[in-house]
């Protein structure tokens, strides 16, 4: 099975020794995306929701990098610092991803990569 990384500058550069995401058949892995803002590489500063945004927005780059959209996601896992905000990030999160949105879980974690509140990862499939 061929693998193949695939970059954009329409996301955030990885911050460690990984791919934004790789091509393995037909599937795309989705490395975990956090609010961070291309063009500046600055954590973005504001709600949860503006960071639910944001990483979705990163997601979408990565994707159409790819040949693919958010509706060739079929598992996102979401990782939040306060599961306090599960709802508010339901509610971006479900503006995002139409009526059949793919399997998901969602972790509570300590702490998140550069103080992020929020990273989602994501598998796709062609």
């Amino acid at each position: 099975m061929a693998r193949q990384a695939i970059s954009t500058t329409e996301a955030p550069a990885a911050i460690g020794p990984y791919s934004q995401a790789i091509r393995a058949g037909e599937f795309i892995f989705v490395s975990g995306q956090v609010p961070v803002d291309p063009a500046t590489g600055e954590l973005i500063q504001g709600s949860i929701d503006d960071e639910t945004v944001r990483v979705l927005e990163n997601m979408k780059a990565v994707l159409h990098a790819a040949g693919l959209t958010l509706s060739d996601v079929v598992k996102t896992t979401i990782f939040l610092t306060d599961l306090s905000n599960f709802t508010k990030v339901n509610a971006v999160y479900a503006s995002y991803f139409g009526e059949e949105p793919p399997a998901r879980s969602t972790i509570q974690v300590g702490a998140l990569p550069r103080g992020a509140h929020i990273e989602i990862e994501a598998i796709a499939m062609f």
